[in-house]
């Protein structure tokens, strides 16, 4: 199988994450990505890190009749959350013109599809939906939760990064009735997108942990739907917090233990739910962020007492959180192995 990648928005730290996993997928033939900042310069240009290893130029606009001829078209969005949904309805116009609409697989890295209805968007990200009408048509991209839906879908929403940890921190918790579960998690600076605001400009937070979005984030409603998907019956509130790192999530999730389960029974469902999958690894004692950066791997870990037990995540927010997910998505949807262009460690130290 040979694929032909387009990347909307590809100077982003997503974009770039992208542009180096697919410049080395085996089953990638062209690759290309957009930029209207950096159109027409080489991809070092924003990601120097890629110099002499993915060599290509940003172009402003895809011409998708080039894509007309394609076996296997693929287009990834990077693009700020709100760009696709605004521009989706003219683009598979121009796709269903071209006799592509049907042949071309969409994954998207933004917000702005893994919800299904327009009420439960305008929610979480306080504003009306561009594109309401394509809501629930989306494959929500979490292999871990919906591997079954993946295989043959054409257009997929990749879970967010937040989303991910948590939800990840579910799986050892399946079926069960749980009452109120808290969860807390931490993120770097990277996860903010490579354009720096008051709040995310890595100099003011390099040396501080602050909370923000307390109980409101956008990424609850992904995490509640779970909560439905895996028949696990839960209150559950979430504080995210801004840490002093560049990349890595550290998530916790901390509830009282039902009756009749204990921390050998605990151990024993965190052992079922990462066996047979191939980015989550079950460790002893805490996760740790460095082991898991630059990778695709989730590292889990459980703790429990007589009464309470937590789980712990730690992810990569930029790949597994992300651009790592997305691409465990394609493969997926393809047919693909899915650990293609992806099973390979992190850097350690970080």
């Amino acid at each position: 199988m040979r694929l032909d990648v387009a990347i909307l928005g590809a100077s982003g730290f997503g974009g770039g994450e992208l542009l180096r996993l697919l410049s080395a997928h085996p089953a990638v033939g062209s690759l290309r990505g957009t930029s209207s900042r950096f159109a027409g310069r080489p991809w070092h240009a924003a990601h120097p890190n890629l110099r002499g290893v993915a060599d290509g130029v940003f172009e402003a606009a895809i011409d998708w009749r080039e894509f007309a001829s394609s076996p296997q078209p693929v287009v990834f969005s990077a693009m700020p959350h709100g760009a696709l949904a605004s521009r989706l309805d003219e683009m598979e116009a121009e796709w269903a013109s071209l006799g592509l609409a049907n042949r071309l697989t969409l994954v998207d890295l933004s917000g702005d599809f893994r919800l299904s209805s327009a009420e439960a968007f305008a929610l979480a990200y306080g504003a009306a939906h561009p594109c309401p009408r394509r809501l629930g048509s989306f494959v929500y991209g979490l292999p871990e939760w919906t591997r079954a839906e993946l295989p043959g879908a054409r257009r997929i929403a990749a879970a967010g990064c937040f989303a991910t940890a948590l939800q990840l921190g579910l799986l050892p918790l399946e079926g069960l009735d749980l009452g109120l579960v808290t969860a807390t998690a931490i993120t770097g600076s990277s996860g903010s997108g490579a354009t720096a605001t008051e709040t995310t400009h890595h100099p003011t937070r390099a040396h501080d942990i602050r909370a923000y979005k307390v109980l409101r984030h956008q990424h609850l409603p992904e995490v509640q739907a779970t909560l439905t998907r895996g028949r696990i019956t839960a209150d559950l509130s979430f504080v995210p917090q801004s840490g002093p790192t560049v990349r890595g999530i550290f998530a916790v999730l901390q509830f009282g233990l039902p009756h009749g389960l204990n921390a050998e029974g605990l151990a024993a469902r965190a052992a079922r739910a990462c066996a047979g999958q191939p980015f989550l690894r079950l460790v002893e004692g805490s996760p740790r962020v460095a082991a898991v950066v630059g990778s695709n791997f989730a590292d889990l870990a459980v703790a429990a007492t007589d009464r309470h037990g937590a789980v712990l995540v730690a992810i990569d927010n930029l790949m597994k959180g992300m651009a790592g997910q997305a691409v465990q998505c394609l493969n997926l949807a393809l047919g693909l192995a899915e650990t293609t262009g992806l099973k390979y460690a992190g850097a350690y130290p970080a």
